[in-house]
């Protein structure tokens, strides 16, 4: 440890991970990748450091170290350090005894990106101001050193997303969903999608719908054994949720719904009621085409099929909703506009914001 006569502050590298995790849990701050994630980087060798005051953790942040050729390092902070960002004191103190333990790791420079919400805007409010503690935040760590790269807008100029898409926790989260949503998430529903959430026996599951998106889109995300990593890591805060369908399930009700559509018009045209019969004969043209839609699903899919999945971690207070893919020969199933509510109330009933 490394102190100073003049207060009470101590810079420590041996701050234990189950201290860090509840500290960034309980920090405003708080953010999945400034967990004790360290070991999902297996190509980054990785280090808790932070600050005391009178044996209190006020500063913490998990510090990724990469190699570089000469023995020298680099060092990268995601989403970090949790602290204070208003008390200059301690973001100076931080910050020179950070620069001096990094010297003796031989690094050239530290990069950090700290999650602090500089606006909060619907789509339709982009012209929100900034927070009013910005410019404060701003001038402290450019007296200490740091290099701001500028609001940027091109998502190549930054190594984390400067933009995310937020949902915030609400009564009667369902109901507070645009139309749109609905009528689609009812779609899903009259195809018998189920959405379920499961554990590491359905990660292969999981993994082939990703590829699947991976080769629609043209993007190279995450494989079997990531994913499979992650889960082992993050235990029961890893939210792996499976969309299904069971197209011979669906084909049997269809078929019996359509036997009893059929009794019903034999029926009502003996009685000539014709406004009853008309709706009976929608139904049937309805039912005929669901009929022909899964009968030619049946071909491909005889059995249970999953069609889409998200894989999301809860840390804090908050679920980040990180992979996510889906069968594009269901796309008409709405799938995603099911699964992703889904998901959101499921977190707010655990408890997520």
């Amino acid at each position: 440890m490394e102190g100073s006569v003049k207060m009470s502050y101590q810079f420590s590298d041996y701050i234990q991970k189950e201290e860090h995790d509840s500290f960034v849990k309980g920090h405003p701050l708080c953010n999945l990748l400034q967990s004790s994630w360290g070991s999902v980087k297996e190509n980054w060798d990785n280090k808790i450091v932070g600050v005391y005051d009178d044996g209190k953790l006020v500063a913490s942040s998990l510090v990724l170290i990469k190699p570089l050729p000469l023995h020298f390092t680099m060092m990268y902070i995601p989403r970090g350090p949790i602290l204070d960002y208003k008390n200059e004191k301690l973001v100076s103190y931080y910050f020179k005894a950070l620069n001096k333990w990094a010297k003796k790791h031989k690094c050239l420079f530290i990069k950090f990106d700290p999650a602090i919400i500089i606006r909060d805007f619907t789509l339709d409010q982009q012209d929100v101001p900034y927070i009013d503690s910005m410019q404060t935040i701003m001038d402290i760590l450019s007296k200490n050193g740091a290099i701001h790269k500028g609001f940027t807008m091109n998502i190549k100029d930054t190594i984390q997303a400067r933009f995310q898409a937020n949902v915030y926790a609400k009564e009667d989260f369902m109901k507070s969903l645009p139309r749109h949503t609905q009528r689609l998430m009812k779609d899903a529903t009259k195809r018998d999608v189920k959405i379920t959430r499961v554990g590491m026996d359905r990660i292969q599951d999981f993994a082939d719908v990703v590829a699947l998106t991976e080769q629609r889109k043209h993007v190279n995300l995450r494989n079997q054994d990531y994913f499979y990593r992650l889960m082992d890591i993050y235990k029961e805060d890893c939210y792996l949720f499976l969309a299904e369908v069971d197209i011979a399930s669906t084909l049997n009700r269809l078929y019996k719904e359509k036997e009893v559509n059929d009794q019903e018009l034999r029926e009502i045209q003996d009685k000539k009621a014709p406004k009853k019969l008309r709706r009976l004969q929608d139904i049937e043209k309805s039912l005929e085409k669901d009929i022909h839609e899964f009968e030619q699903f049946s071909k491909e899919y005889p059995s249970k099929t999953v069609i889409a999945g998200v894989l999301s971690i809860r840390f804090g207070d908050t679920l980040e909703m990180l992979y996510a893919g889906m069968n594009s020969n269901f796309k008409k199933f709405m799938p995603q506009y099911y699964l992703y509510p889904s998901i959101m109330e499921y977190a707010f009933n655990e408890g997520c914001k």
